[in-house]
């Protein structure tokens, strides 16, 4: 592409990112015939959606963005401040604008034109299948948060009637993402690792295994609530169909028995995963982006390096990973480790991943002895505070020879995984699990076998697991789905990944809905002689809000003021699994599209 048709590409890009139209085309731009004639103007074209299109490593100080971020949105982490959507308190003035059609437009542009190339050779493929990939997951972020969408595949006439298209019903968008990604699967090459770092084959399968598990378990689950947000013309075999192409995507990568999970010391190597700055050559990562430190970098490493981040893990998620050897952690053994600070996050005790996801007292946080974790900081200042009594050691490169990540902005290295093997042997071990877990019942364990066996926790045994404790969210599931979604998300914690589970299996009136974000046991702990100076259960200036009533024998740590939240968050589960469209959306449309339930 010459230097003209860049600059008005730009330009394209630039005046398109502040329209909402669905896919309108300004009259006398980018209409040059000569665009795309060679594989490596297409290439460079495609290296923007490489900016957009993927999940990015940051983290802001009690927000939820971010790979890392994300999960305050749910029940694995809490800042100080009841995240708005579980609240139930974003309002319609809030609503964003859909700027992946933005995206997606640029892209229907270049396989409009893509033909103009005159190479069509293994390079023209591989830029084929990227194309298809990317729009795939411009709409498949679009639908996790909006639902239903108009399917736009071509660069639209500006013509106000061909702008006015209603939004088509969830499987039909569904399929149509699916559809895009066996195209992508057809056109991109196969790869041995992540060295390209581009997109390819099995990076196409593994999204593939993704959305059809999202979509399969979302029709199954609000179709048995009789909600308002599934697609009322699905079939049960249609959900059976999706849950198939879930599990046999995921399959196909196995097959290939190139990709592996990553092993090592089972007291490190879970952990060593996610500060590993190049990952190129680990055998468990598909596709990841790479963060150098220098001219592009994060903060995860800067705000969490001293165990605060005004944020923490919560009880729920600590709650949650069984004991070595592969019990639910409950009765007597919980309640005698709760009571020393530590003892119930030891890997001698719990699966390693939680010492390798909290961080433990007689951590070291920052290089060369400059950070010992002790206690968490509770009484911290600013970005220094930690929540909930559980600081994050996932993702802190506390052995880092950068030492600019430790207090400068944007200049860490925590690499963005985008996909690893660990999700394709989840997806796989679900999909069946939820087709019918008791047949298979020996391949989902064999799926999940690997993830065990690197932090030497003993293999699944459906029946020792099966937590039926009438306070465990998920004791009335059948014990396969239980085993499979735990396991999802003490493998996948603080990922940036729970919520849109949440959404899927309509889960939020259990696990949202009238619920607080919980912190470790304070009162009854030996935690509490750690901090005489902090006050609680004043009348006014509290630094600390603790469950439960003065002279209770254990109280737990609250991470937010109780105070308008005294019934728990207020999620709407009649509104809030999808968000508001903007009005102004609603009209550019004619009113072909309407608005989100409740909304």
């Amino acid at each position: 592409m010459n230097r003209l048709h860049i600059f008005m590409s730009l330009i394209l890009t630039l005046c398109l990112t502040a329209c909402f139209d669905l896919d309108k085309m300004p009259e006398g731009v980018l209409s040059t015939t000569n665009a795309f004639t060679s594989t490596g103007e297409i290439r460079n074209y495609l290296d923007q959606f490489y900016e957009t299109g993927v999940r990015k490593q940051d983290f802001n100080v009690g927000t939820a963005v971010g790979i890392v971020g994300k999960d305050m949105q749910s029940d694995n982490m809490s800042s100080n401040v009841v995240d708005t959507r579980l609240a139930g308190e974003i309002a319609l003035s809030n609503a964003s604008k859909l700027t992946n059609y933005t995206y997606i437009r640029n892209i229907n542009f270049l396989l409009k034109n893509i033909s103009n190339c005159t190479d069509k050779g293994t390079a023209y493929e591989q830029c084929l299948g990227e194309a298809y990939y990317f729009r795939a997951w411009y709409y498949y972020q679009m639908f996790i948060d909006y639902g239903p969408l108009t399917w736009v595949n071509e660069p639209l006439d500006p013509s106000q009637e061909k702008m006015e298209q209603a939004r088509a019903g969830r499987t039909v968008i569904a399929d149509s993402i699916l559809n895009d990604l066996d195209k992508a699967i057809k056109y991109l090459n196969e790869q041995k690792s992540s060295a390209t770092m581009r997109v390819h084959r099995d990076v196409a399968r593994a999204l593939k295994s993704e959305v059809a598990l999202f979509e399969g378990t979302w029709e199954k689950y609000h179709k048995a609530k009789g909600d308002e947000f599934y697609d009322k013309a699905v079939t049960d075999d249609k959900i059976k169909s999706y849950l198939t192409q879930a599990a046999q995507a995921a399959q196909d990568v196995m097959e290939r028995s190139v990709w592996k999970i990553s092993t090592g010391n089972p007291l490190t190597a879970y952990r060593d995963l996610f500060i590993t700055g190049n990952l190129s050559s680990n055998p468990e990562v598909l596709w990841f982006k790479m963060y150098d430190g220098d001219n592009v970098g994060n903060s995860v490493t800067r705000y969490l390096n001293k165990g605060g981040g005004q944020t923490g893990v919560t009880l729920s998620l600590v709650d949650d990973y069984l004991t070595i050897d592969g019990k639910p952690f409950v009765g007597a053994v919980r309640e005698i480790a709760q009571k020393v600070y530590g003892d119930e996050l030891k890997p001698s005790l719990r699966d390693p991943r939680l010492s390798q996801t909290v961080c433990m007292p007689g951590q070291e946080l920052r290089p060369n002895g400059g950070y010992t974790y002790t206690v968490p900081p509770l009484d911290g200042n600013s970005y220094s505070m930690n929540t909930t009594g559980y600081s994050l050691l996932k993702y802190v490169e506390f052995n880092t020879t950068n030492t600019a990540a430790l207090d400068t902005e944007n200049k860490g290295s925590t690499p963005a995984i985008q996909f690893r093997y660990a999700d394709v042997l989840l997806n796989y071990a679900e999909a069946l699990a939820e087709l019918d877990g008791v047949a298979y019942a020996t391949k989902i364990a064999a799926a999940l076998k690997p993830l065990r066996d690197r932090v030497g926790m003993p293999e699944v045994d459906f029946d020792r697991e099966y937590n039926v404790a009438a306070d465990y969210p998920f004791h009335t599931l059948d014990k396969y789905i239980q085993v499979v979604r735990r396991e999802r998300r003490v493998e996948k914690a603080c990922e940036g990944r729970r919520f849109e589970d949440i959404q899927r299996w309509a889960v939020a009136d259990v696990l949202i809905q009238g619920k607080h974000a919980v912190g470790a046991l304070f009162v009854g702990s030996n935690l509490q002689a750690s901090y005489t100076k902090l006050i609680y259960d004043q009348t006014s200036n509290n630094n600390l809000y603790l469950t439960g009533n003065p002279g209770d024998a254990k109280r737990y740590i609250l991470p937010q003021n109780p105070k308008g939240y005294g019934s728990g968050w207020k999620f709407d589960i009649e509104r809030d699994y999808l968000l508001p469209i903007q009005p102004r959306m609603l009209s550019l449309t004619g009113n072909k599209w309407v608005q989100n339930p409740k909304w």
